[in-house]
């Protein structure tokens, strides 16, 4: 009779937790990309970031969303995945606008302390997604066309999964691959570090730069509901060991 009697108590108490964490499992994967986001707005420095973390998540939430056609999984995951890519594309809309403005600033600085008074501002050569050119490659002179690159890969995953959505193998291995591709998130940032021999400007709370407990525990789950197991795949592993050393380089 007293279990009865705080039934209302407790039932709402449990809705409420319950909305709490789809809510946390919705957002808690972008907010350690906040900091990053206000730090290169208000440095108007995007060199610390690697651009290639959102290339990414951008493939990894695509291909996660493109695999819950095949195999449902928890709604709060699936929104995840469309507010991680929202986020990435305003963090590639950030760091393009900034890169732009800094390599037209440098241009004009040039030019400016030029002896020949009546040289020209030379603007950088606009290059585009289009040009096909490998070693621009995710490195465009326009928001536009990171816009258009990534709904060409949508469109052309898309139309493969429609043609084979029947397939549980193929069902399989996009989960897979996404699963996998995420696993790769601290590469590129490890690789920029590596290259420039400098952690400057990267955040410590970022996501490619330690281990966030919410972001990894939303991919653990979406791990567990491909792989139908609660131990660690491989792949979150991995994830994990890059991170640890994204720790400790920075």
């Amino acid at each position: 009779m007293e279990a009865e009697g705080l039934d209302w108590l407790l039932v709402p108490l449990h809705q409420l937790v319950s909305w709490g964490a789809a809510g946390a499992m919705v957002f808690g994967g972008v907010v350690p990309y906040i900091p990053q986001y206000r730090d290169i707005r208000r440095t108007q420095n995007a060199e610390g970031f690697s651009t290639y973390v959102c290339l990414v998540l951008l493939v990894a939430n695509i291909l996660r969303i493109l695999f819950w056609f095949g195999r449902h999984f928890e709604s709060p995951l699936l929104w995840q995945s469309v507010v991680m890519i929202l986020t990435m594309f305003l963090m590639l809309k950030l760091c393009t606008d900034v890169r732009v403005a800094g390599e037209l600033h440098v241009k004009r600085r040039f030019f400016a302390a030029a002896d020949n008074k009546d040289e020209e501002v030379k603007f950088p050569p606009r290059r585009s997604y289009l040009d096909f050119d490998p070693h621009y490659f995710w490195h465009w002179s326009s928001f536009g066309d990171y816009v258009q690159c990534v709904l060409a890969f949508t469109g052309v995953a898309g139309y493969v999964t429609y043609l084979s959505i029947d397939s549980a193998l193929f069902v399989e291995t996009l989960g897979f691959l996404a699963v996998l591709t995420e696993a790769m998130l601290g590469v590129p940032q490890l690789y920029r570090n590596y290259r420039h021999q400098s952690t400057e400007g990267m955040r410590p709370a970022s996501p490619a730069g330690t281990t966030a407990p919410l972001p990894r525990a939303v991919d653990w789950r979406f791990s567990a509901a491909v792989l139908s197991t609660v131990s660690p795949p491989p792949s979150a592993l991995f994830h994990y060991s890059v991170e640890v050393c994204l720790s400790v380089a920075s």
